[in-house]
């Protein structure tokens, strides 16, 4: 029989004194009252209780079982609470992977509009341009940038990520302005660390990918690279994101808008079998209103 439950008839009976009167309050028969004392007793290898026909009382080991049930029950009680709170309002640690570029641009700021509207979560936002497994890391949701290749998770299309390639005014001044491809191999481009040398600067059509010399600037950070080309060293190719402030203040200038690689597909990930709690359901909500593809705005 179950044996909580059976904690349960047995912390009753000794409250109520009768078998009858635990009988009525749980809604079970007497006799059913009576199995989950004796289960109880014959799992113990003890007795719990003394019975007479008048009168019942505890034995030493059932006075010191009864205290422990009413330890454990109380537990589940605030365990069982606890959770149902949790499923009634947004609270908790909500654990988010986000690239990079998107995550510190855009999201992070986002977040804390999120945090100051649900009080009671806390945010760890990893950002990351490796793709985190959730599940093994014990995530929540992630934004991923390209090809999905997980059907496992549930993807929520996001707007399309793309790129801008940008100089300064003042670089533009001295060494004149790029107008196709194959005229980057007559400027400095500023290079990301980690672009494989095989789609370093890879525009649109295929064709046109430039014949560039070594650049004498890379990084793997977007910020590094921004901050190299405001300074007139050269051009750069980055996410639109990390260059669109400084592109609206005319900083920086954006060029050969035709060549520039498509935009890529940006998804909202989530497991689908991760059980609902208002933590999850109020990030995708927040995250989708503010950044959702327009398909998917109301």
């Amino acid at each position: 029989m179950d044996k909580l439950r059976g904690m349960e008839v047995f912390v009753g009976v000794v409250d109520a004194g009768s078998f009858t009167a635990v009988g009525r309050a749980l809604d079970m028969s007497t006799v059913m009252v009576s199995k989950h004392i004796a289960a109880l007793e014959q799992q113990l290898g003890a007795r719990l209780l003394n019975r007479t026909t008048r009168r019942q009382s505890l034995t030493e080991i059932g006075e010191l079982y009864c205290e422990h049930c009413r330890q454990i029950l109380a537990q589940i009680r605030v365990a069982d609470s606890g959770a149902q709170a949790m499923r009634a309002t947004a609270r908790g640690t909500l654990k988010v992977s986000a690239p990079v570029a998107f995550g510190s641009e855009c999201l992070a700021p986002a977040m804390t509009a999120y945090l100051d509207q649900y009080p009671e979560v806390n945010l760890d936002l990893n950002l990351s341009n490796r793709n985190s497994d959730l599940v093994e890391e014990g995530l929540d949701a992630a934004i991923r940038v390209g090809p999905l290749d997980d059907s496992s998770m549930v993807a929520r299309p996001l707007r399309p990520f793309k790129h801008a390639i940008c100089a300064s005014p003042d670089y533009l001044a001295r060494f004149g302005t790029p107008l196709t491809p194959a005229d980057l191999a007559r400027h400095q481009c500023l290079d990301f660390l980690h672009w494989r040398r095989l789609v370093r600067w890879r525009l649109e059509p295929s064709e046109a990918a430039p014949a560039l010399p070594a650049s004498r600037f890379r990084s793997n950070n977007g910020h590094a690279l921004m901050q190299a080309a405001l300074a007139g060293f050269g051009i750069v190719m980055q996410p639109e994101i990390v260059l669109a402030e400084q592109i609206q203040r005319g900083c920086l200038v954006p060029l050969l808008a035709q060549f520039v690689p498509p935009a890529r597909p940006m998804h909202l990930l989530y497991p689908r079998d991760r059980q609902s709690t208002p933590k999850l359901t109020t990030f995708i909500e927040f995250v989708v209103a503010r950044f959702g593809a327009p398909a998917t705005l109301k």
